[in-house]
């Protein structure tokens, strides 16, 4: 049996696209659940758009949603002579030919044949002219085949039949010696034994323009799959009209990588009922024919669900060290210094079920750092009154009495403070709170005295106690 030997062939024009993640995911699975290879090549050849910061962005984007390739990366600018020497072969075998058609030309007679309702392809004129030596702004085109029918049977839309009849006869090598996209591929594809590929279904014109090349070199045709487009909340193709569509925006929103890897794979794919699975799940139950073959649509507010309920579940050490550089960007580099990772993930526990995002937990997290805390002016005006600093004084005192530290301990101590001082809960509790975290809202208040530590609960309490007695 043949190795299962698939690609990812991004064009380095931009940022790595959310549809092109998805892509890369399906081959990717289909790699791993048939012990196959899973190739990076990087496309390119387009000199005016391609850039090696858009490499990077692409390589990084592959590394953060943990998708790893094992060939590669091959840049085509690499294997310009591999494309050329092919064309060669073509033209050496008839299969080919030189076309000194104009630009101007060109964009002529397309006009003409729309002007009358045909279809605007090259209408063949340098074919039969034989050209041997041509001028340097000629280009080599291929002899695409007039009659028949190409049938791909495709991995996701079933079989689909191309009339030869309307061929093109489309240009391999540019002028300047560059090959053209259909005839680089077929002949990475070829060279790198790719055996399945999977790409999106905005190339699929190019499938029957790209097999017969595979046939004219003598190289086995590969089996093809093409994924229905991402489309918005409008039924639009999806685009940043409809948010972000970088993979690495995402990152920067606070999104986990494996519930962005989820909800991607979810997006034309499903196994029975089942929303949530483990990376190793996605690869055991993946397979082609439950791959939707019409589009999907992007719905923002399903992954948010997902990636609350990847906080929740994720290990907490995995989530803090996905917190860290949010808590960088945030201005808290010397206070994550300062602190224990075991603690970091303390921390994480103690906020996991209040946070959507990262970002959002970088908000929640933050009034557990350092000794001090930035107190909320309302809240503060409302709870730390002159009429309650007594009370929290005696409460203080309490606590400072304690001869051990736990949450238990705590919890008991302030509840029986609560029945001697004949007062209500919620009478000591928010102004506790407010002075522990500076606000109204927080986890458990037991809780978060546990994540402070007993120093900075006595300490804040302290402040609060000045706060309400000024």
């Amino acid at each position: 049996m043949t190795q299962v030997r698939v690609r990812f062939a991004p064009s380095p024009t931009g940022f790595l696209h959310i549809g092109g993640v998805r892509t890369a995911l399906f081959n990717w699975l289909y790699a791993r659940q048939q012990q196959g290879v899973f190739v990076l090549r990087i496309e390119d050849t387009d000199q005016d758009r391609s850039t090696d910061e858009s490499i990077q962005a692409i390589i990084e984007g592959m590394k953060w949603v943990g998708l790893d390739w094992d060939e590669g990366p091959f840049r085509q600018t690499e294997r310009m002579e591999l494309y050329r020497s092919h064309a060669m072969q073509l033209l050496e075998q008839g299969k080919a030919y030189w076309c000194v058609c104009k630009a101007e030309e060109l964009e002529a007679r397309r006009k003409e044949a729309e002007a009358k309702g045909l279809s605007p392809r090259y209408d063949g004129r340098c074919r039969t002219l034989g050209i041997t030596n041509p001028p340097g702004d000629a280009a080599l085109r291929f002899k695409a085949p007039q009659e028949g029918l190409i049938v791909v049977d495709d991995l996701i839309k079933g079989k689909i039949t191309f009339d030869n009849s309307a061929a093109d006869d489309l240009i391999i090598l540019r002028s300047n010696g560059y090959p053209t996209y259909n005839f680089s591929v077929v002949v990475d594809d070829a060279l790198m034994h790719i055996t399945h590929v999977i790409r999106g279904d905005d190339h699929l014109t190019n499938t029957p323009r790209q097999i017969p090349i595979f046939q004219a070199l003598g190289f086995p045709v590969p089996q093809f799959g093409h994924l229905p487009m991402i489309l918005g909340s409008d039924k639009s193709r999806l685009s940043k009209r409809h948010g972000a569509t970088s993979i690495m925006a995402y990152k920067d929103m606070g999104y986990l990588s494996e519930a962005m890897v989820n909800y991607l794979v979810r997006l034309g794919w499903s196994h029975g009922d089942q929303e949530l699975f483990t990376r190793q799940e996605l690869i055991e139950k993946f397979s082609w024919k439950n791959v939707q073959s019409s589009p999907a649509v992007f719905n923002p507010e399903k992954l948010l669900w997902i990636n609350a309920e990847y906080i929740k579940t994720t290990p907490p050490d995995r989530v803090a060290q996905a917190l860290i550089p949010l808590l960088v960007q945030a201005g808290l580099k010397d206070q994550v210094n300062a602190v224990s990772p075991e603690w970091l993930a303390q921390l994480v526990v103690l906020v996991k079920e209040r946070a959507k995002t990262l970002v959002e937990m970088v908000d929640w997290v933050r009034p557990y750092f350092g000794d001090s805390v930035l107190l909320e002016e309302e809240a503060a005006k409302k709870f730390l009154t002159p009429a309650v600093a007594p009370v929290l004084g005696k409460l203080l005192a309490r606590f400072e009495a304690l001869p051990s530290f736990s949450k238990q301990v705590w919890e008991e101590s302030f509840k029986k403070f609560v029945e001697e001082e004949g007062i209500k809960m919620g009478q000591i509790a928010q102004p506790v709170r407010v002075a522990l975290t500076g606000r109204t809202a927080s986890p458990g208040l037991f809780e978060v005295m546990e994540v402070l530590g007993r120093d900075r609960t006595l300490l804040r309490l302290r402040r609060g106690i000045e706060r309400a007695s000024s």
